[in-house]
């Protein structure tokens, strides 16, 4: 019975998938470490943007004043 249990665990499931699709585990690898890195430079981004100085309103961009009955 325990041998079934740890046949079914979902880690397992996963690599079996992964297995029939043709899908090694280096090239999972690569995959995970590209994600990885796109995140790191996409908050790297985001922090040189906060720390950026805020721009000043456009002077040709206001807000409408409209008359309401």
């Amino acid at each position: 019975m325990a041998r079934e249990s740890k046949a079914r665990r979902p880690c397992c499931m996963v690599s079996e998938m992964l297995e029939e699709a043709g899908i090694d585990r280096e090239k999972i690898r690569l995959v995970r470490r590209q994600v990885l890195e796109g995140v790191i430079l996409f908050c790297r981004w985001q922090l040189e943007r906060m720390d950026r100085a805020p721009r000043p309103p456009e002077a040709g961009r206001r807000a409408r004043k409209v008359a309401v009955e």
